[in-house]
């Protein structure tokens, strides 16, 4: 016999746990967690990444080459500004590129931020 009392409202299927919602946040994923932060027009843009597994390869240089697809010139959707975006990994990932299964929070700052450029 078991002690716990189940609500019948409680053991009905759910549609609404595998419907993603998006509001205004900048958080998505479940298990794989990804949220952006920052302003262009601020100090810098970044993203934490929460989920990853620990020992995986990963290093600057391989989100790097990412980056720098969207460089100026590139392609008709890339910025018309013309910024060397360099990533920084601040958190999760060893000196030898190794993912250490906390939080990987990485950052590109801005160097030539105005935030007129963001008024019209």
């Amino acid at each position: 016999r078991s002690l716990i009392k189940l609500d019948a409202a409680a053991t009905a299927p759910s549609t609404s746990a595998f419907t993603l919602t998006m509001g205004t946040g900048n958080t998505f994923g479940r298990v794989f967690r990804i949220s952006t932060w920052g302003e262009s027009h601020g100090g810098g843009v970044g993203v934490t990444l929460d989920g990853c597994p620990p020992r995986l390869h990963l290093t600057r240089e391989e989100i790097q080459v990412d980056l720098d697809r969207r460089r100026p010139g590139q392609s008709r959707i890339t910025t018309p500004r013309n910024e060397a975006d360099a990533v920084e990994i601040l958190s999760g990932v060893t000196s030898e590129g190794v993912t250490t299964g906390t939080p990987i929070a990485m950052l590109v700052r801005n160097k030539d931020h105005r935030s007129s450029d963001y008024l019209d």
